[in-house]
């Protein structure tokens, strides 16, 4: 048996979770039993490790507490992943870092240590190119990044673009203007700036150009200063145009390429670029190419069960996402 010892009472209820939900999710996960008596936490089982891990990631939710994080139950399975991978301390520091603030003050940190690389990756190069699985937090950071820069007048503009690729399902042609069209596409990008800016502001910087939706095949033969350029699902874009969008950039600009290699939706003939330019541009001072892992899913828990039974399946069916990437690239290789 390990004992936890909390600072009062009002941690060990936070931690315990509503209904002690939390606590249980501990219990099923590890096989180990948790009472409290007071401000003490008790854990025991029959396996020593198992406990020992119980015990360790309930000193890592005090220490977020601590940090003035909010528990929840992705934070408690992420506090146990932590612990089980031996880098507690190094994450909790990640969560440290106020990356921007939303509209209604709500401040967005980073949630796991290779977030946070992502972000340094941002703030230190020119262009930085981030591949990672659903819910990893690619978008949502790229904008709180280019918000933020705008807001500091880093930047003169905000410039959206992505590939209008269907996912799955033909759309047909799409009435209305340039702007009606590609809306449809860019409903990510756009949700995100909403939390950082609100509509009203967000519609009035849109008007004035300070933010621009520019579809990938308008950005040829533009050069774009004094600019934070985000190229969202980037896997969905051929090498030729990777290469025309990132020697877009002028002086005083940052590109922000991002996708998932394992969710490709072009047609057969046409293979992504998104890896292939990565490992062409990954060496150079200046570019800087972040992977992100199914360990820095941030969204609901059950997205990050998801994306490792695709990841189990994919490998199964011989060889995983990077098998399917360089299947891709093959034309372009």
């Amino acid at each position: 048996m390990l004992q936890v010892e909390f600072d009062d009472m009002a941690q060990v209820m936070s931690v315990f979770g509503p209904y002690d939900e939390y606590v249980k999710a501990i219990e099923k996960a590890l096989g180990v039993a948790v009472k409290s008596r007071d401000n003490v936490v008790e854990v025991s089982g029959e396996a020593d490790e198992d406990v020992r891990i119980a015990a360790e990631t309930l000193r890592t939710l005090k220490k977020m507490l601590a940090k003035g994080e909010q528990m929840s139950e992705w934070m408690v399975g992420q506090a146990m992943d932590m612990v089980r991978s031996g880098n507690a301390d190094d994450a909790i520091e990640a969560m440290s870092d106020v990356v921007a603030v939303t509209y209604r003050g709500k401040p967005v940190k980073c949630r796991t240590i290779g977030q946070k690389r992502y972000i340094k990756a941002i703030k230190n190069h020119t262009v930085t190119i981030c591949i990672g699985p659903a819910g990893t937090g690619k978008t949502y950071l790229a904008i709180a990044m280019a918000v933020a820069a705008l807001k500091r007048k880093e930047c003169s503009r905000i410039i959206l673009t992505r590939p209008a690729v269907e996912a799955g399902e033909k759309l047909g042609f799409l009435p209305g203007d340039l702007q009606s069209k590609v809306d449809p596409y860019l409903r990510p990008l756009y949700d995100a700036l909403f939390d950082f800016l609100g509509q009203e502001q967000f519609n009035r910087l849109l008007e004035n150009g300070t933010i621009e939706v520019a579809p990938l095949a308008y950005m040829r033969g533009r050069t774009l200063n004094d600019s934070v350029v985000i190229l969202d699902e980037g896997q969905n874009a051929t090498l030729p145009t990777l290469k025309m969008v990132l020697t877009r950039f002028g002086e005083g600009s940052k590109v922000i390429l991002t996708g998932d290699i394992t969710q490709i939706d072009l047609p057969r003939e046409n293979a992504s670029g998104l890896k292939k330019a990565a490992d062409i541009l990954t060496d150079i001072e200046g570019i800087s190419v972040v992977y992100l892992t199914n360990k820095d899913v941030v969204r609901h828990k059950l997205v990050k069960d998801i994306v490792n039974a695709f990841e189990k399946y994919e490998k199964a069916q011989g060889g995983g996402a990077k098998a399917a990437s360089r299947r891709f690239v093959r034309k372009e290789g």
